[in-house]
């Protein structure tokens, strides 16, 4: 496996076998490893890579990296993939391709105070590249890129791209400020003024904050979930 093409200032840590990016960006982080770094684990069906981030305001700010880089998925596989394919992403970080889910983006933080701004955070990427053999009409949900007519994209193209076009959204975010990342983010989102049931709650999911944070109509009331609620633990 060839190391990765970046952007200037950021750096490739291949990994193999089970190891796990996601894991091991965490603790090198926690190390004091330089943000930029780009962990990621190609083998097998499941495309895993990291990136190792330093933003420099509170926490529920910087939840912001998870719809960006959301952001930089949709632009790269857009780059690769024939143009009849579709990408749609959750506010919960579930990546869809053509209806179907194909991937998710998790994050993490040295921080979970949403008023504290983090010394690190993690953004991790994983997408199905391939899927075992299932009849048809079997989990109609799940999906993998082969199944929806990108196996001719590498997993290590879709990393460097990913990290190119995520690059770009977060120059943007730090220029110009959320709002041209909502007006984006907002035409791919999944489930927006339908109703959905998260963390209890049942409603409609009318919209976000300028944190991204989902405000969700239950009857005449309307709640606010911050982003920040879906950090992993």
């Amino acid at each position: 496996m060839s190391e990765l093409q970046l952007p200037p200032l950021f750096q490739a840590d291949p990994l193999t076998g089970a190891a796990d990016p996601f894991e091991r960006a965490i603790a090198q982080a926690i190390l004091g490893t330089d943000p930029g770094t780009v962990v990621y684990n190609l083998s097998g069906e499941i495309l895993r890579a990291s990136l190792i981030l330093a933003p420099e305001v509170p926490l529920e700010e910087a939840m912001a990296m998870l719809p960006v880089c959301g952001l930089g998925f949709q632009a790269a596989l857009g780059t690769l993939a024939p143009p009849e394919v579709a990408v749609h992403l959750q506010w919960d970080g579930t990546i869809r391709v053509n209806g179907a889910v194909c991937g998710r983006m998790r994050v993490k933080a040295s921080e979970t105070n949403p008023a504290t701004q983090p010394d690190w955070l993690v953004v991790g990427l994983e997408v199905a590249m391939t899927s075992p053999e299932k009849n048809p009409g079997e989990d109609p949900d799940q999906t993998s890129l082969q199944e929806e007519g990108c196996a001719e994209i590498t997993a290590e193209q879709l990393v460097e791209c990913w990290v190119r076009h995520s690059l770009y959204w977060i120059n943007r975010w730090l220029d110009e400020g959320s709002r041209p990342v909502h007006a984006e983010w907002r035409g791919l989102v999944q489930e927006l003024g339908e109703p959905i049931e998260v963390d209890g709650y049942s409603g409609t999911f009318v919209g976000t904050d300028e944190n991204f944070g989902m405000l969700l109509r239950t009857g005449e009331d309307t709640i606010l979930i911050p982003l920040s609620s879906r950090l992993e633990g």
